[in-house]
C-alpha cells in the first residue's frame, strides 16, 4: 500500500539541473578541464563532496577543484539571477497528493537554504510535511540514510513509499532505502540499470500523477 511521497527537489520539482549542467561546462571550457558532459550526467543531483571526489578520482588530485568550482558558482550565479522556475506539473501533483491525502516530504541533496531559496517564491515550503536537507543526514546520496531519514520523519514504512528521483544517484539512494523509485529523468538519460531498478520511467511528473489516479499500478 503506498503511503507516503518523497520528493528530489533539483530536476524533480525545479528547473534547476539544466542551469547546473551549463555551468559545469561553462567553468570546466573556461579552465581548459574538457570535463565531458557524462561526467555531469553520473554526478547530478549529488553535493559537492561526491561531485569533487568523482573528479578527482577521474581527472587527478591535482586538478585545481577551488578555482573549477568557483567559475562553475560564477556562472550559476548569473543563471539563476531571476529565480528559477517550477518543473512542469508540480503544482496538479500536489493538489492531487492533497485530493488523495497522502503525506509528502522532500529528500534533497541541497541545503536548507537553497530550499527555501527555490521554493519559497513559489510558496510551496508550506506544501510538504517534511524537508530532508543536506544539513540533516551524515552519509549523501547514494546512500540511503536521506530517504531513509525522510520515512523515519513521515512515520512511514520506506516499503510504503514512492520516491521521485532525476539522477542516478538519486534512484540507487531511493530504492536501495527500500523505496518504490519512479525515475523523472532531466539532464540524464534513463539507462537500462534505471529501468530495471525503477517501477517505471516517466517522462513528467503529468505522468506520475496518471500512475497515482491508478495506485494499483504500483504494485
Amino acid at each position: 500500500m503506498l503511503k507516503a511521497i518523497v520528493f528530489d527537489m533539483d530536476g524533480v520539482l525545479i528547473d534547476t539541473e539544466t542551469l547546473y549542467r551549463d555551468s559545469f561546462l561553462a567553468a570546466s571550457q573556461d579552465g581548459g578541464h574538457d570535463l565531458p558532459v557524462e561526467l555531469y550526467q553520473r554526478v547530478c543531483g549529488s553535493p559537492w563532496d561526491v561531485i569533487s571526489g568523482t573528479i578527482i578520482a577521474e581527472h587527478g588530485a591535482d586538478f585545481p577543484m577551488d578555482a573549477f568550482r568557483d567559475a562553475w558558482l560564477r556562472h550559476l550565479a548569473v543563471s539563476m539571477a531571476g529565480g528559477v522556475e517550477l518543473k512542469a506539473g508540480v503544482v496538479t501533483m500536489l493538489d492531487l497528493l492533497d485530493d488523495l491525502k497522502l503525506p509528502r516530504a522532500i529528500a534533497t541533496s541541497s541545503r536548507h537554504e537553497s530550499v527555501n531559496r527555490h521554493l519559497g517564491p513559489h510558496n510551496l515550503l508550506a506544501r510538504f510535511d517534511h524537508i530532508v536537507a543536506r544539513e540533516d543526514y551524515t552519509e549523501p546520496k547514494p546512500s540511503p540514510m536521506p530517504y531513509l531519514t525522510a520515512a523515519q520523519r513521515l512515520g512511514v514504512d520506506p516499503a510504503e513509499c514512492l520516491a521521485l528521483e532525476d539522477s542516478y544517484h538519486g534512484v540507487q539512494s531511493a530504492s536501495s532505502a527500500g523505496m518504490m523509485t519512479v525515475m523523472v529523468p532531466d539532464v540524464a538519460p534513463a539507462t537500462e540499470r534505471m529501468r530495471e531498478t525503477c517501477i517505471a520511467i516517466c517522462s513528467g511528473l503529468s505522468e506520475v500523477a496518471a500512475l497515482l489516479r491508478d495506485e494499483r499500478t504500483l504494485g
